[in-house]
């Protein structure tokens, strides 16, 4: 997969930002935060902005099923500094989105991860619920100038 667009390196173009506190546990042996740690940051940086949009109220009885999922890492992470995380919609179609999450620490980007979602009702895509839709499209990443 082709590097992410520098503009999506900007934090200040999320609508939603979430800290998450590095462990110990986390490190791999050259002192970085190894990639499965920083792939549970990004799942933990994307229900807490699902917590803040009233995803699961807005969606009624469809449910939410992540179908793809792709990190780039751009940068070196460390303990016991803390990531600073941020979360938007970058795509929203009928039925998917595509969220556009990207960690920082102390400033720096370090990871940026791609995640498309699809709304299932009995375990089949389906249109999203209008609220829903309406939800997302207001926690759009800013696109101005973008690739």
């Amino acid at each position: 997969m082709a590097r992410p667009d520098p503009a999506l390196l900007d934090l200040t173009r999320y609508p939603f930002r979430h800290i998450i506190t590095t462990r110990f546990a986390d490190i791999d042996p050259n002192h970085h935060i190894n990639n499965v740690a920083m792939a549970a940051a990004f799942e933990d940086a994307r229900a807490r902005f699902d917590v803040a949009q009233g995803h699961l109220e807005a969606m009624g009885d469809a449910r939410t099923m992540i179908v793809a999922n792709y990190i780039d890492y751009v940068g070196e992470a460390h303990y016991p500094a803390p990531l600073d995380m941020y979360v938007g919609v970058l795509d929203l179609g009928r039925s998917s989105w595509t969220l556009a999450c990207l960690a920082t620490q102390e400033g720096r980007a370090c990871a940026f991860a791609r995640a498309v979602l699809v709304g299932t009702v009995d375990g089949k895509g389906a249109p999203l619920p209008e609220t829903f839709r309406a939800a997302l499209d207001g926690m759009r990443v800013r696109r101005d100038d973008m690739a």
